[in-house]
């Protein structure tokens, strides 16, 4: 699904947020930045928008992009290629067995991927398996915001106009489709932040972005 969008993944990123996704990264590679020295991995890196973002506010840092979808990897590629980006390899990988030894990163990102994932806490373990005891695992999510009158409009608008979008701009309703009924089914964020602890990370913050929409979870990776 996801290699079939990958010509117009990021177009529809910008037409669905109105451009926020930017802002999101950004906030995300501030994070990065407050993390120990040493590499990162962005998971689900898709076109590379995270591993750029991160790049931009740490020059001085490796950042290693994995993503299972072979389309999205290659228009992450393209895209690097065109910036004239080389410390950003992408590699294909599966999140829930990730090719790393322990302790290798020192911060895992990752942007709208959890809800993804076919076993959370096992993706979770991944994460916090692979980084450094100390460094950091930021993801990004989109939630309902749960709130009376926004939720029912913000739902109007993620389950009827999206698909719309969906099917017009990337000839794909099903991928759009699939999309905000994903949203419907993924944890809460307090929800989320009980399996990251539960799988050893410590420390969890949440940040509420986009009027509640937007999950920013933070933690700090620890021995089980």
């Amino acid at each position: 699904m996801f290699t079939r969008i990958a010509r117009r993944y990021d177009l529809m990123n910008t037409l669905m947020t109105a451009g926020r996704h930017h802002a999101w990264r950004r906030r995300v590679a501030a994070e990065v930045a407050r993390a120990p020295l040493g590499p990162v991995l962005d998971l689900a890196t898709g076109t590379a928008d995270l591993a750029l973002a991160v790049r931009a506010a740490d020059g001085s840092r490796l950042v290693v992009g994995a993503d299972f979808s072979l389309g999205m990897l290659a228009a992450g590629r393209a895209k690097l290629a065109a910036r004239g980006e080389r410390h950003v390899p992408l590699l294909a990988a599966d999140a829930l067995r990730l090719p790393f030894a322990d302790k290798t990163f020192a911060c895992v990102t990752s942007a709208f991927l959890l809800r993804n994932l076919a076993d959370l806490a096992q993706g979770l373990a991944e994460m916090r398996r692979v980084t450094v005891l100390g460094g950091r695992v930021v993801s990004l999510e989109i939630v309902r915001p749960g709130i009376v009158g926004w939720d029912a409009l913000f739902g109007l608008y993620f389950d009827r106009l999206v698909p719309w979008a969906g099917a017009l701009v990337a000839g794909d309703r099903a991928a759009y489709t699939y999309l905000p009924r994903s949203v419907a089914t993924f944890f809460s964020p307090r929800e989320l932040t009980l399996v990251m602890q539960a799988v050893g990370l410590r420390d969890v913050r949440v940040r509420r972005l986009a009027l509640g929409t937007i999950a920013l979870h933070v933690a700090v990776a620890a021995e089980r």
